[in-house]
């Protein structure tokens, strides 16, 4: 912590590395075994949990618009979960909830009054406008922007260029966010527009404009995007086996990666509806 300077209103842990150009701010707590690379900005009410890692230049804690009516730094806080990873140059407004294992690609940002749960991926580039609700295991590709008023639930795969829009007369002040339930898939370059909802275990195929609400199982394609299929109907082109629902065959990064689905599901009861 060579040529660092922490107010006393800061708590830093044990085992802490803070490199040199880094700026703290007020009412900080970084939490033991957390890693900040060089030259970053930790504004006032960051709390950093236990065993993350903030990469170069990053900005976490950033002023939210109601520090331009005085240039004065109002009571935001940003919580950041365990064993996160925030890579270099991303940017995170004060007043957000994210959950442990987070992970960012390089320049993300974040604006403020997020929830974020556990086990999220945010892909290179990507833009989280405000007042959104992300559920916990949602991955998303580089360069996917999710507008202001989203939802998304668990489970969810959100591929890159995709958008979530969330205003059906633009310009205006009558914003409608996009919901996506649990389990659905959103391939690149989709645009879902304001108000859609996304049922469970939905794929949007790529290239497609989503102008209506899309069933559970259904698979929608195309501009506007219709009807093609039930996901059960989709078959491997190499094994001619199902591909979906795609929990059944794919596990990396999720809690049933080593057991399955069907077992993890029936050790966590709980979780059937």
């Amino acid at each position: 912590m060579r040529n660092i300077i922490i107010p006393t209103s800061s708590k830093i842990g044990k085992n802490v590395v803070i490199k040199e150009g880094t700026i703290i701010g007020e009412n900080v707590t970084i939490e033991d075994d957390v890693y900040v690379d060089y030259a970053c900005i930790i504004k006032d009410n960051v709390h950093i949990k236990q065993g993350t890692f903030v990469g170069a230049r990053c900005i976490l804690g950033e002023f939210l618009v109601d520090f331009f009516d005085d240039m004065k730094n109002k009571n935001h806080p940003l919580i950041i979960g365990r064993n996160s990873i925030i890579r270099s140059e991303t940017i995170i407004y004060g007043e957000n909830e994210i959950g442990d294992n987070f992970q960012t690609g390089h320049r993300v940002t974040i604006r403020e009054k997020a929830k974020i749960g556990n086990n999220v991926r945010i892909g290179t580039l990507s833009d989280i406008q405000g007042h959104c609700e992300i559920g916990n295991y949602v991955n998303m590709h580089s360069n996917v922007h999710i507008g202001h008023k989203s939802v998304i639930k668990d489970y969810v795969w959100i591929f890159p260029y995709v958008v979530l829009t969330n205003d059906p007369t633009p310009p205006s002040e009558e914003l409608v966010g996009v919901t996506v339930e649990s389990y659905a898939v959103i391939a690149t370059m989709s645009v879902i527009l304001p108000g859609v909802h996304i049922y469970e275990d939905a794929l949007i195929g790529a290239g497609s404009i989503v102008k209506r609400d899309v069933a559970k199982e259904e698979v929608v394609v195309g501009n506007p995007a219709k009807f093609v299929c039930k996901v059960s109907e989709i078959k491997n082109k190499i094994t001619g086996e199902k591909v979906y629902p795609w929990r059944y065959t794919f596990g990396r990064g999720m809690p049933w990666s080593e057991e399955g689905y069907d077992r993890w599901v029936e050790s966590n009861m709980y979780l059937k509806e």
